[in-house]
């Protein structure tokens, strides 16, 4: 019963994210119009981004949600080690060890796509005229795709895997956190000009795949 409920979801899930890599792919390109459009409003008339060292966009967006976000996996990760040595904890200790690794492993993915990636960041690719100022797309300080900030939010759809057929109301409070905080802190991001709206798309759509592909394989350990 728990493969063929797995199989289900995974099929479900893969189908999902095939017809939303197909949107992102043809509707949601990197500096497309649609992109264009959403930052639009974060520029001022030179080419600059007025909200780049914003202190409530870089102390409390930037830094502060992602130092909580990093504390609770501090926290499962004490847990998870102290399950080796608790009695009550043991039975737990398959889904404390793959909440964290599998939600760390999720933002290093996106790491090291950032870290190959040749598209550059909005702030770096307007250049000033006389006038206004253009986009310069064939900027080579690359390294800004996809999104490793709004990564730290949308790792927490991990959760959502862990906790799906044990608590399901824990589950999806997993996914949605980790969907509204993911989208909410690449907002923030691109408010000051660090990302387009489709770099963070793209990050939620890699963890999520990532955990889906992890959930296939290790779903037994968690039933």
């Amino acid at each position: 019963m728990l493969y063929t409920d797995s199989n289900k979801f995974f099929f479900r899930n893969s189908l999902l994210l095939a017809v939303l890599f197909l949107v992102l792919w043809f509707v949601f390109p990197v500096g497309g119009a649609i992109d264009l459009h959403f930052i639009q409003p974060w520029i001022d008339t030179n080419g600059k981004f007025p909200l780049k060292n914003n202190w409530f966009l870089v102390e409390i967006n930037h830094k502060l949600v992602k130092h909580i976000i990093i504390g609770f996996y501090v926290i499962v990760l004490l847990v998870w080690l102290a399950s080796f040595k608790n009695l009550k904890l043991k039975p737990y200790q398959w889904r404390f060890g793959y909440l964290f690794w599998i939600s760390i492993l999720s933002t290093a993915v996106v790491g090291i796509l950032k870290s190959h990636s040749a598209h550059a960041c909005p702030w770096s690719m307007t250049e000033p005229t006389a006038l206004s100022y253009v986009w310069n797309f064939s900027a080579t300080n690359g390294h800004c795709f996809p999104g490793g900030h709004a990564s730290s939010g949308f790792s927490l759809v991990t959760g959502f895997f862990v906790f799906r057929t044990s608590k399901p109301k824990t589950a999806y409070l997993f996914l949605f956190l980790g969907l509204s905080l993911g989208f909410l802190m690449g907002w923030g991001q691109m408010m000051r000009g660090a990302h387009f709206l489709s770099h963070n798309l793209w990050t939620g759509w890699v963890v999520f795949a990532f955990n889906l592909v992890m959930y296939k394989i290790f779903y037994k350990k968690l039933s």
